[in-house]
């Protein structure tokens, strides 16, 4: 520490114990704020390449700095580390310096270890050291090691017996290798001279130990720590094994200081760990935001994330730093394999290399490589760098793996490596590994500042796991491997838990309302199925409700943002996503078919008031008057009325040819399905030479569900305030042509519930002339009649009706003749005694509901009234029909809900969760859109077809009279 420095924090000291002591603070609080923010400390540092280094200066490995050289000393040509200048010998290599001294006049030249004086028998080099001719090695000590005055060249003998030649580093003669000429030991092309067949040295951990002890070699302490990050930074309690060695040194340097300000980071010493303390993990993951924000937009674009590595071979030498992306670091190999990395940027992308040839890694990976991973926080003058913890998924303290529970328990370290194809080696580093360990694994994972306006993301985390996988044949045997870059978020399990609750208690509404309505209170196995039925489908609304409000979310926000405040899930949480979309589907699916099946078997009768009216007779009485005959009553209005029941039973508030050709048009031509790109920008026009990422499914739902909404709540809007106003309401037609044939139409959807749709005529008679007719609607126009309601001077038309018991089993005994009398296999369906029977059946079940209409049974009487808010609310009655049954005026005309026109809304769900599911399983709008129509018209035609066979077995209109 110089002068300078310590003056600075002698200042800061002063001024801090001044306002202690003015401001009586405690100084227990004091020190707890301190600490605190020690804790929450950014650990930034600047960044320094080895170029940036002065002359005098050189790049220290261990705090990525320069630091000066001391006296006599300048930098090597490596740039890492200082040697003595041109003339001085090397006295000492206390520590973490040297200390150089010049060589007197009469030994001008310094030797080539650098630490004595000697003469030269000829010339001197560049460096200050002597040298020798080709073919001659320089000899400057004697055998038994001692330095000479003056140094010897001697010649190296290249014929036989000898057969020598200088080695590599000029300092000693070795023998020719078998493969040269007999006749010279010259290395002629194409052969090229080589000095070992395999230039890894073994480092072994109590050797780097010893040497970091004792002397503070740098590489050595960086090799140390390398074979413990290739351990998966793996510890015990003793302190035999390479990380247990660190540990130990890491403890017994407390005294040396730290490094750039971080007291992780020891002085001389590779940073492998964050500290022990409990809840580390969280305080540096989620205290203090990085300090830069990113955006889309605006002037302050920031989108990329980038990052950089300080990267050190296994003998604990800084290589160089290095960007990541592009492929750099990752396994890399030359086999035919899928490999892909995208950018890092911020939005989720993966990087996946589907499998890594063994034998082509071992190849390209002889010894591994060590990465210091560094987020670049940028700044043109003053570039500065933010450490990126690291979680080894495998890492283990005394066998127990410690990274796989909660935060308050993670052990971060910093350093990471990709393949290691060293340690498995045995005996020899010639021989093939029995085992290599490979990252098979890594995710950078980025967490969000909770309601950041600012763009700003807290520390990245990245998290490693490691494989070992023993070597069976390197020639076939691949290796797996897979990145992933994202970030995390809050997830939708809350709003699906809280609404699923809803969700229950509806049903459970619902399975009441049904049991009053079938008068059977009794809780059995089809009670227990109702309810889950039920809840199936108000299970679906809940999942498909947060499903596209979460989707709305991230369209909306994360294409809007200017600020990055909102980022997309990442691959497995958009597996849990289509989950939801899935189960939504699914339970949507069952409440559809629960509905078509209750549709097709609703009880429907058509009460005919018609009477015959009285005619003259050709035949005459004895006295004189003519006989008058009853007039028969038509049957055609019956089948009319039958026939516009069937048509009605399948129309929509909407038109599904619309629709989709609507939704296509948006989607297709308009380039909205640009909109679910990864990316955040929300331009619906691509160039086609412009890089266009993948599509998220998040996005892509969001964009298919919302659009498909929309559009059908619009056509449902235009046809419920347009056109049935000014074009065509088929619904009240239905009740107005009731009203004009005479025929009211009973519908039974429980046992003792349903609804009636009151269509006696108020002029008595329906069959009649055109002339007639047309007088009659004057009549009524000119309000010269009675109103069409049931009750005296009202209107109300449309009913839900709550039966008591006595009348359903009334109706049932009358339904159980024309049962009985249904033709069987011994009974010809022609014969005229079942016919008969069926007419009289038909005839009694006419009568017995028009006389219940009429009061005409007090025992089976009724009343009329109003229904509650909440009955309405809630969709069950809180009154039963113990005596007397409920009529319950409906001008809502819910008779509908026995039809699609009733049910638009379970139908639009499912039809946007058809056109979703098809669209996420093929990645095309125009396939789904396709096969959505396919399956609209499918259930349409068996809606029809089977509910005109219900149609006919409930009314006994013969179906040839149904168009």
């Amino acid at each position: 520490m110089n002068t300078t420095q310590g003056g600075r924090l002698f200042t800061m000291a002063t001024r801090t114990l001044l306002f202690l002591h003015r401001n009586k603070v405690h100084l227990a609080l004091f020190l707890l704020m301190y600490t605190h923010l020690l804790n929450c400390q950014q650990f930034v540092i600047p960044f320094t390449s080895p170029s940036d280094c002065g002359v005098e200066e050189f790049f220290d490995i261990s705090s990525l700095t320069c630091v000066r050289c001391g006296p006599n000393e300048q930098r090597s040509t490596t740039g890492l580390s200082c040697i003595c200048k041109t003339g001085y010998q090397t006295i000492t290599t206390d520590k973490a310096s040297i200390t150089c001294q010049q060589c007197p006049t009469d030994k001008p030249a310094v030797t080539k270890d650098g630490f004595g004086c000697i003469r030269c028998p000829g010339s001197l080099s560049d460096v200050g050291q002597c040298q020798c001719s080709s073919g001659y090695i320089l000899v400057e000590r004697d055998n038994n090691g001692t330095l000479l005055d003056e140094a010897k060249c001697v010649v190296c003998i290249g014929n036989s017996p000898a057969w020598s030649v200088p080695n590599s580093s000029g300092d000693r003669c070795e023998r020719c290798q078998a493969s040269f000429i007999t006749t010279s030991c010259e290395c002629n092309p194409p052969n090229v001279l080589v000095s070992s067949a395999n230039p890894l040295p073994s480092v072994p951990s109590q050797t780097s130990f010893t040497h970091y002890s004792a002397y503070s070699n740098l590489t050595a302490c960086q090799a140390l720590g390398n074979m413990c990050v290739m351990n998966m930074h793996s510890f015990s309690g003793l302190s035999t094994d390479a990380c247990g060695l660190f540990n130990t040194i890491f403890r017994s340097r407390a005294a040396a200081g730290s490094t750039q300000d971080i007291s992780y980071w020891r002085a001389n010493l590779p940073w492998l760990y964050y500290g022990e303390e409990p809840g580390l993990a969280s305080r540096v993951l989620q205290t203090s935001p990085v300090p830069i924000g990113f955006s889309f937009r605006g002037t302050n674009k920031n989108t990329n994330i980038r990052l950089v590595a300080a990267v050190y071979n296994v003998r604990g030498e800084f290589l160089r730093w290095e960007k990541v992306g592009g492929g750099n670091l990752q396994v890399r190999s030359v086999c035919v394999c899928v490999c892909v990395c995208v950018c890092v940027c911020v939005c989720a992308c993966v990087c996946v290399c589907a499998c890594v040839c063994v034998s082509q890694l071992l190849s390209a990976h002889p010894e591994p490589l060590f990465y210091d991973l560094f987020m670049d926080l940028g700044g043109e003058k003053n570039r500065k760098l933010l450490p990126l913890p690291t979680l080894v998924y495998n890492q283990q303290y005394n066998g127990r793996f410690i990274n796989q529970d909660s935060m308050k328990d993670w052990y971060l370290s910093r350093r990471i490596f990709l393949v290691d194809t060293l340690s498995g080696r045995e005996n020899s580093l010639s021989s093939l590994p029995k085992v290599i360990r490979v990252v098979s694994s890594v995710k950078i994972r980025f967490l969000l500042v909770p309601r950041t306006r600012e763009g700003q993301v807290y520390p990245p985390l990245m998290i490693v796991t490691y494989s070992d996988v023993p070597i069976t044949d390197i020639n076939t045997q691949t290796v797996s491997v897979s990145w992933l870059h994202g970030h995390t978020h809050t997830h939708t399990l809350t709003a699906l838990g809280v609404m699923g609750g809803v969700a229950v208690l509806y049903s459970l509404i619902k399975t009441i309302s049904w049991k009053r309505r079938i008068a059977y209170p009794i809780i059995d196995l089809e009670t227990m199925l109702k309810f889950f039925l039920f809840y199936a489908g108000d299970l679906a609304n809940v999942f498909f409700a947060v499903t596209v409000g979460t989707g709305l979310y991230w369209l909306i926000f994360y294409k809007a943002q200017q600020y990055v405040s909102v980022l997309l899930p990442l691959p497995a949480q958009e597996e849990q996503f289509v989950t939801y979309i899935g189960c939504a589907f699914a339970l949507k699916a069952v409440q559809f078919l629960h509905k078509l099946i209750n549709q097709v078997s609703v009880d429907v009768f058509l009460i005919d008031w018609e009477r015959p009216r009285s005619k003259a007779s050709r035949t005459v009485h004895a006295a004189g008057e003519p006989k008058r005959d009853p007039s028969p009553v038509s049957i055609w209005r019956t089948f009319f009325v039958a026939n516009e029941w069937n048509e009605i039973q399948t129309i929509r508030k909407i038109s599904p040819i619309f629709q989709i050709m609507a939704v296509l048009f948006f989607l297709e031509v308009l380039g909205f399905s640009n909109l679910a790109l990864r990316d955040p920008w929300s331009t619906l026009q691509r160039s086609s030479q412009a890089y266009t990422p993948s599509y998220s499914l998040t996005l892509r739902y969001g964009l298919a569900a919302t659009l498909w909404l929309c559009i059908g709540l619009l056509q449902v809007i235009f046809f419920t305030v347009f056109y049935e106003h000014f074009v065509e309401d088929k619904i009240r037609q239905f009740v107005d042509l009731c009203s004009i044939s005479n025929i009211s139409v009973l519908l039974l959807t429980h046992r003792c519930f349903g609804y009636y749709i009151h269509g006696r005529s108020v002029h008595g008679h329906a069959d009649t002339n055109m002339e007639e007719m047309n007088n009659n609607l004057k009549r009524e126009a000119e309000s010269l009649c009675g109103q069409r309601g049931l009750l005296p001077n009202t209107d109300v038309q449309t009913f839900q009706v709550s039966l008591t018991s006595r009348l359903r089993s009334q109706y049932d005994r009358i339904r159980e003749t024309l049962k009985k009398n249904a033709p069987t296999r011994l009974i010809d369906s022609s014969s005229n005694n079942s016919f008969e029977h069926n007419i009289r059946a038909y005839y009694t079940m006419n009568h017995f509901l028009g006389s219940i209409i009429d009061h005409a049974h007090p025992d089976m009487d009724y009343i009329v009234r109003d229904k509650l808010v909440f009955e309405r609310v809630l969709g069950m009655e809180f009154l039963e029909p113990n005596d007397k049954s409920i009529f319950y005026n409906d001008n809502a005309h819910s008779f509908s809900d026995v039809l699609f026109y009733g049910n638009e809304a379970t139908l639009l769900i499912f039809d946007t969760l058809f056109f979703c599911v098809v669209d996420l399983g093929s990645q095309s709008f125009v396939l789904a859109a396709v096969l959505t129509y396919v399956q609209q018209m499918i259930f349409r035609l068996i809606r029809n077809i089977l509910g005109r066979k219900n149609l006919v077995n409930k009314t006994l209109v013969d179906e040839r009279f149904l168009i």
